[in-house]
């Protein structure tokens, strides 16, 4: 797919929208935000923007269309509305009952069928990481520290529980911690989980004196990796420290990493490995 017409970056919460509209920025390639009222962060506003809620599926295709946009990026964290107080408008209303009924699916249903409202509209979809040109976690270790053996049957243990966590359509993390199953990610997110783990009784985990256990995070079989891929920063390295956790491991290619460089940093100064698994 062409990645030199102008990008409709469907803008969620959390890290992720900004740094692909950075990329978008360095590379010279023209962006035009979409900002769901509600979940987006309002500094996304220094692009070319405007803000929508998520029902205004009309007014959003009307916008993308006007700004000349070819392609959609979904990205960011976008929490399942209550459809009932949606106010859609004429096309959203139009389009409600088929998307309630895919989110009595799953959440990939859910999104399945809200990329299909856009390329039924023309749009291409491109995955954040494409757009973020490769920047997801390599096998091996990402920084200095390297997890023991022990580690290691955690970090596996913790993938594993997370897959099949994701082939149930819950979650995409999981906290193993001396082969014992901490949490198990939903629709709270990781960064609740990390602080859920933190509330743990001492015994059960680590500590940041004494780091035991591991943050798996694993894509979901089912899912389009266009959209939803598992995604860390800087912000889960340090949950993960003061969770007690030795570090943190994702399946190779396919978890996203937000500021490669200030990952490596946080984990080395905190003492965590990041780890890519090959599966």
């Amino acid at each position: 797919m062409s990645r030199s017409g102008r990008l409709g970056l469907i803008a969620g919460g959390g890290d992720l929208p900004a740094a692909v509209a950075a990329r978008c920025e360095v590379e010279g390639r023209p962006v035009f935000i979409i900002r769901l009222a509600g979940f987006a962060d309002p500094h996304l506003s220094r692009w070319p923007s405007a803000e929508f809620g998520m029902a205004q599926i009309g007014a959003i295709l009307k916008a993308l269309k006007a700004e000349g946009c070819t392609s959609v990026c979904l990205a960011g964290i976008v929490n399942r509305p209550d459809f009932k107080t949606l106010k859609p408008d004429l096309k959203g209303a139009s389009l409600l009952p088929g998307i309630v009924a895919a989110a009595t699916k799953g959440d990939d249903a859910l999104l399945r069928k809200i990329l299909s409202i856009f390329e039924v509209e023309g749009f291409g979809v491109e995955g954040a990481d494409d757009i973020l040109c490769g920047e997801t976690l390599a096998a091996g270790a990402l920084g200095s520290v390297v997890p023991t053996p022990q580690q290691i049957d955690d970090l596996r243990k913790a993938l594993h529980v997370a897959e099949k966590s994701g082939e149930l359509d819950i979650g995409q993390g999981a906290v193993v911690c001396d082969g014992l199953v901490l949490a198990v990610e939903a629709q709270e997110g990781t960064d609740a989980m990390l602080r859920r783990v933190a509330d743990l009784p001492a015994d059960l985990r680590g500590a940041p004196a004494a780091p035991r256990g591991v943050l798996g995070k694993a894509p979901k079989p089912i899912q389009d990796l266009r959209v939803d891929m598992p995604v860390i920063g800087p912000r889960t390295v340090e949950l993960a420290a003061a969770a007690g956790l030795a570090g943190i491991a994702g399946v190779a290619g396919r978890l996203i990493l937000i500021d490669r460089s200030a990952i490596v940093a946080a984990a080395d100064r905190l003492g965590l490995f990041v780890w890519g698994e090959t599966r």
